[in-house]
């Protein structure tokens, strides 16, 4: 599978504005040969925008992102703020080249008061689904500094762990340093695409990556708008897991104490 991932600063509060951000880099992924295009954290209306968010959850913003990826013929995993009843949720939801919904993750540990004043938290630890012959597991910008989460996909056979984020200063080694452990200790891609730019209070670091099994570095930005493209391989992932076998030599028996609060 080849997955395309769009760092950007996006329009904050500007629905409109994003999604044609959104449809153009469909475009050039699927000229590219893209299978699957994945976008940072609430990108399509933006994350650091308080309240407003709310109201721009009431438009169907699911339909319009499946739109778009059916257009192009293109899977697309987009961020949004998705409504249940009262609950608002930030929401990572995965369309298929058809436009058909396929999985939703909605983010399940949220980043202190600005999530908390504005969200919800879900009630998965991560959300597993296969498209193609690929198992991916999504999860959202701060789940991915739990290592449970990420050990918890690759349990599940994921071969790529997609993580839309809005990452921001001063918390860059996150981005640098944290990533490449996480696949390293899993022997599975992880994809870490982030916002860019300043949006409300918030600057965000940049420093998207799709990282190997082996933990290398396949793609990297630093700061600005750019498509990071990369191919994930799950024979990769099966090679790397039998020669650095940290899931199969776990020992469960001894960690049940780990789960207390």
């Amino acid at each position: 599978m080849q997955i395309a991932c769009l760092q950007a600063a996006g329009t904050p509060g500007d629905v409109e504005a994003n999604l044609a951000a959104l449809d153009a880099a469909c475009a050039e992924a699927a000229a590219h040969g893209a299978d699957l295009l994945v976008t940072d954290e609430m990108f399509v209306t933006g994350y650091d925008i308080g309240e407003l968010v709310h109201e721009l959850a009431r438009e169907d913003l699911l339909a319009r992102v499946a739109e778009i990826a059916r257009r192009h013929a293109i899977a697309v995993v987009a961020g949004l703020p998705e409504l249940d009843g009262a609950a608002c949720y930030n929401t990572a939801a995965l369309v298929g080249p058809d436009g058909a919904l396929l999985a939703r993750h909605r983010k399940a540990h949220l980043f202190g008061a600005l999530d908390r004043a504005v969200f919800a938290a879900g009630d998965e630890l991560v959300t597993l689904v296969d498209l193609a012959d690929v198992r991916i597991a999504l999860l959202i910008c701060y789940d991915v500094e739990f290592p449970e989460s990420v050990r918890a996909a690759a349990a599940g056979g994921a071969h790529v762990v997609l993580v839309p984020t809005a990452q921001m200063e001063p918390f860059g080694f996150v981005a640098d340093q944290l990533i490449r452990v996480r696949a390293w200790e899993n022997q599975v891609y992880v994809a870490y695409v982030n916002h860019d730019g300043r949006e409300g209070s918030l600057e965000y670091v940049g420093s998207s990556s799709v990282v190997g099994p082996s933990g290398e570095v396949l793609a990297a930005a630093g700061h600005g708008d750019v498509l990071l493209y990369a191919s994930i391989d799950p024979a990769v992932v099966a090679e790397q897991q039998e020669a650095n076998p940290y899931l199969a030599d776990r020992r469960p028996e001894l960690y049940g104490g780990l789960t207390r609060p």
